[in-house]
This record gives structure tokens, C-alpha cells and sequence, in this order.
């Protein structure tokens, strides 16, 4: 049942998309170039503040339905926050992180209602994962399907359906680069409300892996050994359920599944954020992208928190003053400035 009712007042315990880990920490994080990118201090002033405008929340919409290995149907759902403005508002759609193995639609209550507070209406995506036998062409796609949910029902939610930006944090991040950079891809879509467009405006990548094969590049030895294992959660995310093979057997069916390799000239602008240690996604992940964007003539801007590790999951690791620059009001303020000028102009 739809649920119409005030934001919850704590955030539920889990990390920036409440990452499960593709792999372990890596023990060491070589530096990576920075000379395209914005380098940054780890912002160290107030944490977000919400509650100016208000916002109403619906919870556990169901946006599509799928058939899962028993042949049951699977809803997936979704989470919206509306700002209590008058008129449509542009709208944000939010994709957990997860090392595609969790999908938890109720992370980062705290981000996200700071950004609907700002006068946006913000959804938070459900979709499946590799435990239930989804690569990436299926949770693209399930994503894709949430936008034209969305916008299939913005007169219901006061959403302006013209005006929609992604925004993802970790596994999320990918998965909100990939629905950004293939827009009229068939391959990424389904029939579901086929009739509306699933295209973004705008993108929002916080510390997102694109190219798996080189996911851990910047890693030391053993971290870049172990994930090149035959048969891991990301081969299984590239190649299917039960696979066999390391990502380094198929490097061209790896390739298909990187972002980069789908932008155009027609891209929507990109913001990219990085750890300068990230010892979980390397931070020349984000960085070959911004570059591929730029390479194309697409508007991206990268910020680099210089020696900032893996959001919200520092704290999960040990180092709970490590999650904290991610939440601060400077850093979600170069997200809504950037939502800003790409929604409202």
C-alpha cells in the first residue's frame, strides 16, 4: 500500500548504499592523475541540515514487476520524497550501492532528503542483483524502468517529468552512468510504460566503478590478483549466475558493460566524486570516464577528496570520522548547485 507520511527522523544503519564489497579493502592506493580534476580538502564544516521546506515521503511503490528463478513475480520498488512546494518539481532518482550483490532503497535517508528539501522530488530504486541472477543489461534496464515509472505518474507525485537527473554512490554510481550514457540503446530497455522516455538530464556519480576489468587498478598485488579470480560476484554481474570465467577471459563482454564506451557527443553533463584513497573502487575509475567524457565534448566536472576513502563505508571499516565529509553541507552543496543549473534552467 502507498504510504503518505512525514521523512522518518534517523537514517537506517547502513553505509553509502550500504555497500556489500566486490572486493576486499585494498592494502595500498596508488595515486592516480588528477590533472582534469577538481582537488579538494575533505570538507570538514557542518553536516547537512534538514527540515526549511518539508517533505512528504512515499514508500515501497512498485514500479514493475519481474519474473524471478522460480517463476514468481518480483516487484520492485521505490522510495519518493517530495518537497512540499507548490507545482511539479524536477526530479532525482537515487540508486543505492551494493557491490551489486544488495540493492537497499532505504540508504542515505539523510542525503536524499537533504537534496528533496531543495526543492526536488527524490526516488530511491530497488533492483535486482547477482544473488538473484542479474548481470548488468538486466539492472540497467530495471532502472531505466523506474524512470519511466516515474515519469509515467508525475502528475500523481508532482513530479516535472522534463527535468530528471541520477544519482548513484558506489555500485549506484555505476549503475547511474550506465542509464546516463545509453540513452537510446535498445538493448537497455523493456516494455515497460515503453511509451515514456527513460533519457536523465543530468548525472551524478559518487566513487562508481565503470571499467570492471580494471576495477582494481590502483590496487596492490594481491587486491588485483583476487579480482581477476575466475567466477566472482562482479565476473557473475558481466557474465551471468554460476559463471566460471575471470573477467579477464571475455575482455571485450567486460568492455561492453563500461559507461565509456556509450558516450556521445549527446551524453547528459556528468559530476564524478572520488576518494583520493578509495581502497574499494579505484579512483581512476571515475577518472578514465570524466576523461572519456571530456575527450567527447561533454560537460563533466570530477572532485577529488584528497586521501577520503570509501564514503560512508570508512565507518563500516573502522573509521567512522572517514564517512563524515560525504554528508557535510559543502559537499551535497556541489550536488544540488549542480542539479540546479541542469534542472531549473
Amino acid at each position: 500500500m502507498t504510504q503518505n507520511s512525514p521523512v522518518p527522523s534517523a537514517e537506517p544503519p547502513v553505509g553509502a548504499g550500504g555497500q556489500a564489497l566486490p572486493v576486499a579493502p585494498a592494502l595500498s592506493v596508488a595515486p592516480s592523475d588528477t590533472s582534469t580534476s577538481i582537488v579538494i580538502e575533505p570538507p570538514t564544516g557542518p553536516q547537512i541540515d534538514i527540515g526549511a521546506l518539508g517533505v512528504t515521503a512515499y514508500t515501497d511503490l512498485v514500479y514493475a514487476i519481474r519474473e524471478d528463478a522460480n517463476g514468481e513475480d518480483r516487484p520492485l520498488r521505490l522510495d519518493l520524497l517530495v518537497a512540499q512546494t507548490p507545482g511539479a518539481k524536477p526530479l532525482v532518482v537515487y540508486v543505492p550501492g551494493g557491490g551489486f550483490l544488495i540493492s537497499p532503497k532505504e540508504s542515505a535517508l539523510n542525503r536524499r532528503a537533504f537534496v528533496a528539501d531543495a526543492g526536488y522530488a527524490v526516488a530511491s530504486v530497488e533492483y535486482r542483483t547477482v544473488p538473484e541472477g542479474a548481470t548488468y543489461r538486466e539492472v540497467v534496464a530495471d532502472v531505466k524502468s523506474a524512470i519511466r515509472f516515474l515519469r509515467a505518474h508525475g502528475a500523481q507525485y508532482s513530479i516535472d517529468a522534463s527535468n530528471v537527473a541520477i544519482w548513484g554512490e558506489s555500485a549506484g554510481g555505476y549503475l547511474a552512468a550506465m542509464v546516463g550514457a545509453t540513452s537510446a540503446v535498445a538493448a537497455f530497455e523493456t516494455s515497460d510504460n515503453s511509451e515514456f522516455s527513460s533519457e536523465v538530464q543530468a548525472v551524478v556519480d559518487h566513487f562508481g566503478p565503470a571499467d570492471l576489468l580494471n576495477l582494481a587498478l590502483d590496487f596492490d598485488l594481491a587486491t588485483r590478483q583476487a579480482h581477476l579470480r575466475p567466477g566472482t560476484d562482479t565476473a557473475a554481474f558481466v557474465f551471468g549466475p554460476g559463471t566460471d570465467k575471470s573477467l579477464g577471459d571475455a575482455p571485450g563482454a567486460v568492455e561492453a558493460a563500461n559507461p565509456a564506451r556509450y558516450v556521445t557527443a549527446t551524453t547528459p553533463p556528468f559530476l564524478l566524486f572520488h576518494g583520493g584513497s578509495d581502497n574499494i573502487i579505484s579512483p581512476s575509475q571515475t577518472l578514465t570516464l570524466h576523461n572519456t567524457l571530456l575527450e567527447h565534448g561533454v560537460e563533466s566536472t570530477r572532485y577529488v577528496l584528497a586521501g577520503a576513502a570509501h564514503g560512508d563505508l570508512a565507518a563500516m571499516l573502522g573509521d567512522p570520522e572517514g564517512a563524515l565529509p560525504w554528508s557535510t553541507q559543502e559537499l551535497l552543496g556541489y550536488v544540488t548547485e549542480f542539479l540546479e543549473k541542469h534542472l531549473r534552467s
